[in-house]
């Protein structure tokens, strides 16, 4: 195992890795040496509370055009990370990072938190993080919270899970299945989120560790790119944390079995397309550099050989920014940055014009994001709420097709309670105005049929987009293509989306046409 207290590394990886991460000895905070009162005064700053307070319903659009009913559900949290449904169909749990959980029935929080908790350390980013169900909870009652352990002497901290029975408000048989080899300083990051997948084993995000993000040398960071540790990888085990006999690095002997890929700097967001079966996630850069990555098993990530990102410091994290044979490219970056959080491809029928797309909560960005992916090809559609003034921590489709998301006002705080649950519900369509025939010109012919115009009006106003008209297309896939549209810029309304859906749903096969 490499020592925390001072590595050396290797003479293959010096070729590659660039300058300002290369260090003999680092001095990592709360590893080398305790932590100092400065650091704990960072990391438990004084109480505030931020951002827009939601009291009864607001109605809001997103930037493309779309109505959205936002609903409070609950308020008073501290900084909530992960959010459950219970099969009961009436109640929620969610994490609170310092270190509670809580319940959510009937859209009434109880003010009693889960007793049962394990000991954990909520310095900084540390404390609970996302919680799951057993795939069979019905009947086991059985669930998993991904949470910071402390390890004696002060030699740092680490992700662990821990699995346990909910019953009657409290938790027993309280177990930990996973303790990860990624023991770094209390002010690094976690990662922690967890997903059971399409296959029935259980997915778990390990953040980079980095307690110096403001120093261009660090002992955590280099970790990524071994796989004799755990930092910087998501993980795939069983439901009872033994590893599965096909993880891509069973028969490395200088690999740590559980990992299913690597190269990731903090992946907050995990989840399938339910049409391809494919794994997406979304992680967080340094200054920029946020990725949507397609994830395939024993692949490398790149960070942080790879990033397009720069130290807090405003350095460049590394010399070849894009790419380096053996390590995946993002298949999507933000610039400026989203600081993206959980994510979920939308299934549901509330949001007509979001099925299929990838919903995305950003934190730092206050932002949530639909993306459209078709293929390799992935485009930023509409954005919404905001308005708000939220860091967004979690995003989830409820069982009723409904979306919702857990948020905060800032990033650190223990005792800051200003974190929602909030619901977003579409509000009742009102009848919208046609659209104006004016913007209309005669560049293209389309079939005489109820929302010719809209559809005009939309063409003339969009640019760039790979589409050509003559092309058949499934309702599913016009739906894609006029949420990129609006994701470029053009804002229509409900009403007037659903009926050029339509309209190029019903229409299209007998349209001869160039591309526009």
């Amino acid at each position: 195992m490499i020592s925390r207290l001072s590595f050396t590394i290797a003479v293959a990886t010096l070729a590659t890795m660039p300058l300002a991460s290369i260090a003999q000895t680092v001095d990592t905070p709360g590893v080398t040496s305790p932590l100092t009162e400065a650091q704990i005064a960072r990391a438990y700053p004084q109480d505030a509370l931020t951002g827009a307070a939601v009291d009864g319903p607001v109605l809001l659009k997103s930037k493309g055009g779309m109505s959205l009913r936002v609903v409070k559900l609950a308020e008073g949290l501290s900084h909530p990370d992960g959010l459950v449904f219970l099969p009961d169909g009436r109640s929620m749990l969610i994490t609170e990072r310092p270190g509670r959980l809580r319940v959510v029935t009937d859209g009434v929080l109880d003010p009693v938190p889960v007793a049962g908790l394990p000991a954990l350390n909520n310095v900084g980013l540390g404390g609970l993080h996302d919680i799951v169900l057993h795939p069979d909870f019905a009947n086991n009652q059985l669930l998993y919270i991904s949470y910071t352990k402390d390890r004696e002497p002060q030699t740092g901290t680490t992700l662990a899970v821990f699995r346990a029975r909910f019953d009657q408000g409290r938790l027993s048989d309280v177990e930990d299945i996973l303790v990860a080899d990624a023991w770094e300083s209390p002010l690094g990051t976690y990662g922690g989120r967890m997903v059971f997948g399409p296959d029935g084993m259980l997915y778990i995000s390990v953040g980079d560790r980095d307690g110096t993000t403001s120093s261009d040398q660090s002992s955590a960071r280099p970790q990524a790119q071994n796989l004799n540790n755990h930092i910087g990888t998501i993980l795939r085990v069983r439901a009872d944390g033994s590893v599965p006999p096909d993880n891509p690095f069973v028969n490395d002997p200088n690999a740590k079995d559980e990992i299913y890929s690597y190269g990731h700097r903090n992946v907050y967001g995990i989840d399938w397309d339910p049409k391809t079966g494919d794994m997406w996630a979304s992680e967080f850069g340094p200054a920029g550099g946020d990725e949507i990555n397609r994830v395939i098993p024993g692949h490398n990530y790149g960070w942080p050989l790879v990033s397009l990102g720069r130290h807090y410091s405003g350095s460049l994290v590394s010399d070849q920014p894009w790419h380096r044979d053996g390590m995946d490219d993002p298949l999507f970056f933000w610039n400026p940055p989203f600081n993206p959080e959980n994510m979920f491809f939308y299934t549901g029928d509330k949001f007509p014009r979001l099925k299929g797309s990838l919903m995305v909560a950003g934190a730092g960005s206050k932002t949530v994001a639909q993306m459209v992916i078709r293929g390799d090809f992935i485009k930023q559609g509409d954005t919404m709420l905001n308005e708000l003034n939220l860091r967004f921590r979690d995003i989830r489709q409820g069982p009723n097709g409904y979306i919702y998301v857990l948020t905060e006002g800032r990033l650190r705080g223990p005792k800051d309670t200003d974190g929602m649950l909030l619901r977003l519900e579409p509000p009742a369509l009102a009848v919208a105005p046609s659209v104006s025939s004016t913007a209309m010109t005669n560049s293209m012919t389309l079939p005489e049929a109820p929302g010719r115009e809209q559809t005009m009006e939309a063409c003339t106003r969009c640019h760039g987009i790979d589409l050509t008209l003559a092309q058949r297309r499934s309702p599913d896939e016009w739906m894609q293509v006029v949420s990129v549209m609006v994701g470029n810029g053009m804002a229509l309304t409900d009403a007037d989306y659903t009926t050029i859906v339509s309209y190029l749903s019903e229409n299209l096969s007998d349209l001869t046409a160039s591309p526009h």
